[in-house]
């Protein structure tokens, strides 16, 4: 297998962090080779097998922004995943200008180092081009043959040689990243950054320093210069997910840097100038919003350039199996497990399930299944699926009466737990983030009163929660 055979460098001058990053490397059944200085890497032979470079910038002796030039100049191009503290960031701004792939700040989250490695792998130009040429591969992870899913893959191919704005749209989990990722993979800003925010998951009053950064001293507690989400993006591509979540009053200053490419940090007058393509998503109504005054008009006509709806999993019953059987592969192997075989009568019932937290539900429910499965099957825990409505030609109420109904029902299911590894969160497929924010948008607040609340939509009473 491709994966069996591709190599991760590391190079960091910490033993610990090096050992750390081996065993999650190892872990998802990659080979690693560490490094403890640039020059040690340097002096090493690179193999045929495809790779990528998981580089800290701070370095003694030679850094890591120098020995990506080093690289450079010997015409030696290898994938590179910077990894950076908060005091790196401007570095690594020009880091990324060079052509690194992506950069995460320490301490960063496991998955997404893995997830940035397999994107790596993937692009390593000896690694079989005549592979990435086919249609097969272009769009990464995106499982599935379904009419609906090759209807949004076409629309992909289409705009993404463009430098149009896209907005993606759809319910949550229903993998508007990896729809944005190709995008990026089949535009001429490939090899470019690659910025991503999640506009639900960051303060309001801490977004526009997100998305734009601010000067020391802008405000109380700026001890430092930020380099924003848009200037960290130069030259590439930003996906801006929930989009439908800026506040209003930061939505003019979006506006104008997608008109303008201008926009100036907090507490600074110099006006800066990039070069951004930008990748929105939603899985809000912005045209209803926008009618009922709750987002600006022209910034969703300067949104909505060319529209995809990434249709929801219940729409796309042919793909589960693919979908079932990809992440049992991908976490078998993660977690060194044989497992050969789902039963039919699982997968009828996966497939009869409705699925209200689209593909990430089933991501999630897969992976706790693997790890509690002991043989070679497959064993799922399918009672909540079973007892759970299955698709349905017909949906009573607006979609925001079904999404409050089925956060209620989780709530209900999880005892009223939002967090964690039972919580309603992880039942829907949610971050605790994204459900938190749906909860304030649907008025359903940690004092909510949810027993009252589910007998009116018609629930049983929810738990009350018990104190730990």
């Amino acid at each position: 297998m491709k994966d069996e055979k591709a190599v991760v460098f590391v190079v960091d001058d910490d033993m610990s962090v090096r050992e750390s990053l081996r065993n999650l490397i190892r872990s998802a059944g990659l080979s690693v080779q560490t490094f403890s200085s640039a020059q040690e890497f340097l002096a090493s032979p690179r193999p045929k097998a495809p790779s990528c470079l998981v580089l800290d910038v701070q370095l003694p002796g030679l850094s890591g922004l120098d020995l990506q030039q080093e690289l450079a100049k010997g015409g030696v191009q290898i994938p590179i995943i910077f990894l950076t503290g908060h005091g790196d960031i401007p570095t690594s701004v020009r880091a990324i200008k060079a052509g690194a792939l992506e950069f995460l700040t320490k301490p960063f989250n496991d998955e997404d180092l893995l997830d940035a490695i397999q994107q790596g792998i993937a692009r390593d130009q000896r690694a079989a081009p005549k592979q990435r040429e086919d249609k097969e591969h272009k769009f990464g992870e995106i499982v599935g043959t379904s009419a609906a899913l090759r209807a949004a893959l076409n629309q992909v191919e289409v705009v993404a040689p463009t430098e149009s704005t896209v907005l993606l749209l759809g319910e949550t989990g229903t993998g508007k990243e990896l729809i944005a990722r190709a995008i990026l993979n089949l535009s001429a800003r490939a090899n470019r950054p690659f910025v991503k925010l999640n506009c639900a998951a960051i303060p309001s009053g801490l977004l526009e320093s997100e998305l734009f950064g601010h000067e020391k001293g802008a405000f109380t507690g700026a001890v430092s210069q930020k380099i924003g989400r848009f200037e960290l993006a130069n030259g590439g591509t930003l996906f801006l997910d929930e989009v439908g979540d800026i506040p209003l009053e930061l939505q003019p200053k979006l506006l104008r840097v997608l008109q303008e490419q201008e926009f100036e940090r907090l507490g600074s007058t110099r006006t800066l100038h990039v070069d951004v393509r930008l990748v929105a998503a939603t899985n809000r109504d912005l045209e209803q919003m926008a009618a009922e005054k709750q987002f600006r008009e022209d910034l969703y006509f300067r949104l909505n350039v060319f529209p995809i709806r990434i249709p929801p999993l219940r729409e796309r019953q042919g793909d589960i199996r693919l979908l079932a059987q990809h992440y049992v592969d991908k976490y078998a192997q993660r977690m060194n497990k044989r497992i050969e075989s789902i039963p039919e009568e699982t997968m009828a019932a996966l497939c009869s399930y409705s699925w209200p937290g689209n593909i990430r539900e089933l991501q999630n429910l897969i992976e706790r299944s693997v790890i509690l499965t002991p043989g070679n099957v497959l064993q799922i825990q399918i009672n909540d699926l079973l007892q759970s409505n299955p698709i349905s030609s017909t949906t009573a109420g607006t979609l925001e009466d079904v999404e409050r109904q089925r956060i209620l029902q989780a709530l209900q299911e999880a005892g009223a737990v939002i967090g964690g590894r039972h919580g309603a969160a992880a039942r829907l497929g949610l971050k605790r983030t994204t459900l938190l924010s749906k909860m304030q948008r649907l008025g359903i607040t940690r004092n909510t009163n949810y027993t009252s609340l589910t007998r009116k939509e018609g629930l049983k009473e929810l738990p009350q929660p018990v104190k730990s």
